[in-house]
């Protein structure tokens, strides 16, 4: 499988305002109405138009280019015409889209300065299609839960309504973009495509590019030299940072939005994170319940498991909601989701389970908080990476997942106390609990190695001999 080609990233880099509100798909009107300065920007290209004049060339010479140009005879009048414009922004413009979707399609081109850049483009007419697909989705739910009153699916709707629009705007997914660039700056193998807020709107993004394989693409990880099991590793940490410290999470990591690509000069695995439109933000209190729930499961604690399950929304299917939380069988979370892998036979299990139980899986996803339904959604779709690379429910994960925890209580406990004893008393806790973490990982690693097993049989020829 050769390489996917997709925006180039460019980790950290302090947030910035993107441009101004604009009616969808037009460029911004009004006296001194400008992009913004962006930190860290390397500015608009050399010999180009700057501010308003080169927005308004990529909001709508592109697509026009892009929309109108299918349409127009070959070679006539019309046809050069918008040809010659394009050119004045564009060194180069590929019309063939590198990947498109339901809302948009990516672009490679050249700026006049030579810079490499993806192009992502809205579909036209996106906007007003998709009001009525959400209206038609309303009307069809209605008419089968009047047919089926325990059909509980209208959720579905709710969630649309909220999470299309903010999908539809690019400058949303600009700013989402270089939050999380600078929230997860510390992780070197993290990069983000950089916004050229200079020359978006909307509905067109410019952001760098970059070539690299799909994160599930374990044959192509496996020709260049990269470590599955580091890159699996790496992707639960994101994850998990995401999710248990930060509270803000992307919530769409199919294997097509995350690549990993050798950097040549390093050496180095990198992670590059794409499409940042649809992102979950999480109420404190959410995220404590999430927190404890998970440090439950990872403990086997089933009392605290029913606890805070309850208080996410699950009531008496706490079982079942643990079971697909974990994705793993109820006997496996009593005895602890650490202790082994999944096994053939108990994926099978979960499979059948899911269709027997599906009446209630309906209830427990119209009964716990919305922002739970993208999180499901997110957990599933990093299960499946971890599928396909071989590396899933290895204890590293919940390793990982048990710092997240730990640091993500702690922060909350001493933002609440007002006790200088107080809070010393839960850092010294907390860094307790992290050594004791990172002890069982030094344990594991020496367990698995060449170097640990020549100890421990060292240790039982010792143990032998002196009887």
């Amino acid at each position: 499988m050769g390489d996917v080609v997709r925006p180039s990233p460019q980790a950290g880099g302090a947030p910035c305002s993107p441009p101004g509100e604009a009616v969808p798909g037009e460029p911004p009107v009004g006296p001194g109405v400008r992009p913004p300065p962006v930190s860290g920007s390397l500015g608009p290209p050399a010999g180009l138009p700057q501010g308003e004049e080169v927005w308004r060339k990529t909001a709508v010479i592109t697509y026009d280019y892009l929309t109108s140009l299918r349409s127009i005879p070959y070679g006539s009048e019309e046809y050069d015409f918008l040809k010659s414009q394009i050119k004045e922004l564009f060194m180069s413009f590929e019309d063939t889209p590198l990947g498109a979707a339901s809302l948009a399609q990516v672009h490679k081109a050249v700026l006049q300065d030579g810079r490499t850049v993806a192009v992502k483009i809205q579909h036209p007419k996106v906007q007003a299609q998709s009001s009525k697909d959400i209206l038609l989705m309303e009307v069809l739910l209605l008419v089968v839960k009047q047919i089926f009153p325990d059909f509980e699916f209208m959720w579905l709707v709710e969630e649309a309504k909220k999470n299309l629009p903010l999908e539809l705007d690019f400058l949303n997914e600009g700013r989402n973009a270089e939050k999380v660039a600078h929230m997860l700056r510390n992780f070197d193998f993290l990069k983000v495509p950089r916004i050229y807020w200079e020359l978006s709107t909307r509905r067109v993004l410019l952001m760098e590019f970059m070539e690299g394989g799909q994160v599930n693409d374990r044959a192509y990880m496996e020709r260049n030299g990269i470590d599955v099991n580091e890159i699996s590793r790496n992707l639960g940490k994101l994850y998990s940072e995401m999710i248990f410290v930060n509270g803000f999470v992307h919530c769409d990591p199919h294997p097509g939005n995350v690549l990993v690509k050798k950097c040549p000069a390093s050496g180095k695995a990198h992670i590059i994170l794409l499409d940042h439109g649809l992102y979950q933000v999480l109420s404190e209190s959410f995220r404590m319940d999430y927190c404890r729930l998970w440090q439950a499961l990872i403990k086997a604690d089933m009392k605290r498991v029913q606890k805070y399950s309850r208080r996410l929304g699950a009531g008496d299917l706490y079982p079942l909601f643990a079971c697909m939380l974990t994705a793993r069988s109820w006997e496996s979370v009593n005895r602890g989701i650490d202790r082994s892998p999944v096994s053939a036979s108990e994926d099978v299990e979960i499979r059948s389970n899911a269709a027997a139980y599906l009446p209630q899986i309906t209830q427990l996803l119209n009964n716990v908080p919305r922002q739970m339904l993208l999180l499901l959604k997110t957990n599933d779709l990093l299960r499946g990476i971890e599928s396909a690379l071989h590396t899933r429910a290895s204890a590293s994960s919940f390793l990982n997942m048990s710092r997240c925890c730990i640091r993500a209580v702690s922060t909350y406990q001493r933002s609440k106390s007002h006790s200088l004893y107080r809070r010393v008393q839960i850092s010294l806790t907390e860094g307790l609990s992290l050594w004791q973490i990172n002890l069982y990982e030094l344990f594991l690693w020496l367990k698995g190695s060449r170097l640990g097993n020549w100890v421990i049989a060292l240790l039982s020829w010792m143990h032998h001999s002196t009887y």
